[in-house]
């Protein structure tokens, strides 16, 4: 949802201006990370389940599925409303692109806390 509409900004930024190609790329690619968290900590309650695991255990695996997956899709829309942003603005100042992505990867700080806290409860004793 949020490198679609990244990469939709981008497609008319790049229409005006096809040198811009790598800051478009590298826009639309940050609110993609979130999906790999999710995958990381998917995989991680996959093997961390047990048949005789208790309903406690059930539920901190349940949670850390949900923190990630509700804070990530959350932070990579944000993320892909400030990047877009961020193409705009490239669009029309090529020399800012290095301070616009500090801008864009400041909502990856969210996505990293969840990630944190879903390894935490997942490895919680």
């Amino acid at each position: 949802m949020a490198v679609r509409m990244v990469g939709a900004k981008g497609t008319g930024v790049m229409a005006e201006n096809p040198n811009l190609f790598g800051e478009v790329v590298k826009f639309t690619a940050l609110p993609s990370s979130q999906g790999f968290y999710g995958v990381l900590i998917a995989i991680l309650i996959l093997v961390s389940m047990t048949a005789d695991m208790d309903l406690a255990r059930g539920i901190k695996l349940f949670s850390a599925g949900m923190i990630m997956g509700i804070m990530g899709l959350v932070s990579a829309i944000y993320q892909g409303k400030v990047s877009a942003a961020c193409v705009a603005g490239v669009g029309r100042n090529e020399s800012i692109g290095g301070r616009l992505t500090t801008l864009a990867a400041l909502n990856e700080t969210y996505a990293i806390l969840a990630l944190i806290v879903a390894v935490l409860l997942i490895y919680a004793v």
